[in-house]
């Protein structure tokens, strides 16, 4: 018994170990070339790659603010024949970091984007944000940020039980939490959690509504994928918080048919997904 116990121990510490990167968020939009030309016009995001799989009859695209080998990036993926998808009340949005929230918000104006909240301070602080909707209907925070080595900064979900969620992702995938807000006047509490600081790197926030512990995940946004040194030693550690915390494994560690990189999938205990990438793997895919 003491022997399993230490045994548990010693593999939970492996998610501090190991090099961890949230490489990229899947989504699913209705027209792949307008979304594209969308976000390289407003955002100002480079096209990354893109590639067609009309076997599979799906055709998707990475898109982000520098290379994919050290930043992190959107995957987006469009279904033929699907023009739409319900986006739900669970997902929040994503935000880019600009020096310059106003002139951002008047270039996506212009250029026929649609503002859902002009810029200006964040209520009860300095901060200058503002919200921007893409053609699909997905939100942008647009936040004001002097510099930083990642603009696309962050992912938002709702969850049920925030303290559970942080659990569950600190010891789950090794995240730390970098940053908690609690807004009684606005009744919602929020974390971020990240492999650095907030303003180094790309962040998960989780924010937590007072008294909503259940929300729909629609069929759009898919997940987050976050690449690992050992895909099979990181399921195993999945699979003992799942037991204590919640959640279910969607996919056994393993190599994907025909394209040979390893993963591993979960879902979270609000049922968001999580893929697990080989590190090596993942930089062969790029090449």
């Amino acid at each position: 018994m003491a022997e399993a116990a230490q045994s548990n121990a010693e593999l939970l510490e492996w998610p501090k170990k190991d090099k961890r990167r949230i490489l990229h968020a899947v989504y699913r939009v209705g027209d792949l070339d307008r979304t594209i030309k969308f976000y390289t016009e407003c955002f100002g995001m480079k096209l990354l790659r893109k590639r067609d799989v009309p076997e599979e009859k799906y055709a998707n695209a990475f898109l982000g603010f520098g290379s994919e080998q050290t930043h992190f990036v959107v995957e987006l993926t469009y279904n033929y024949g699907v023009s739409s998808y319900d986006i739900g009340t669970g997902f929040g949005h994503f935000a880019i970091a600009t020096p310059d929230v106003y002139k951002l918000v008047e270039d996506i104006r212009a250029k026929g984007g649609k503002v859902t909240r002009e810029p200006g301070p964040v209520s009860g602080g300095t901060t200058v944000i503002a919200f921007v909707t893409d053609p699909d209907g997905y939100a942008f925070e647009i936040l004001q940020r002097a510099s930083t080595p990642e603009p696309l900064c962050q992912v938002m979900l709702r969850v049920g039980d925030l303290e559970r969620s942080i659990k569950f992702y600190e010891k789950a995938l090794g995240l730390k939490l970098v940053k908690k807000v609690d807004r009684p006047q606005y009744k919602y509490t929020l974390a971020m959690l990240g492999y650095a600081e907030e303003h180094e790197t790309v962040v998960l926030e989780l924010t937590y509504n007072y008294g909503v512990t259940e929300y729909t995940k629609g069929n759009a946004y898919a997940q987050i994928a976050i690449g690992t040194d050992d895909v099979y030693k990181s399921a195993e550690v999945v699979k003992t918080v799942i037991q204590e915390l919640g959640g279910k494994i969607t996919r056994e560690p393993g190599p994907i048919p025909g394209l040979n990189t390893k993963i591993t999938s979960f879902l979270d205990p609000d049922g968001w997904k999580t893929v697990l990438v080989d590190n090596q793997d993942f930089l062969k895919e790029l090449e």
